[in-house]
């Protein structure tokens, strides 16, 4: 288990007013609330990461892609990387995937 530090914050009168009207343990409030703003901002950063990537990564990406489907046996690389080489499927529930003919 983490250590547990003290720390001194300032907030608001009306703002501690409504956390004490919603939880009586003011700590573990606040804590619960910096841990769900340190998660959003993680996620943030991950989609601007995404949608803006590094031009270095992308090439890397297609380094080990590229290096991937190389080293496949003859027969799977065809069926795996060669787009519409395979059949299209859809899920059934009680089923499973089956093979989609419409």
């Amino acid at each position: 288990m983490a250590s547990i530090e003290r720390v001194t914050v300032s907030l608001p009168d009306n703002l501690l007013r409504e956390i004490d009207r919603r939880e009586r343990n003011r700590s573990k409030f606040v804590a619960e609330a910096v841990r769900r703003e340190i998660e959003r901002r993680r996620h943030a950063e991950l989609r601007r990461s995404l949608e803006n990537p590094h031009p270095d990564t992308t090439d890397l990406v297609q380094q080990g892609f590229d290096e991937w489907a190389h080293n496949l046996p003859e027969e799977d690389a065809d069926s795996l990387v060669t787009g519409g080489a395979g059949k299209a499927v859809r899920w059934v529930p009680g089923e499973g995937w089956v093979e989609d003919r419409s």
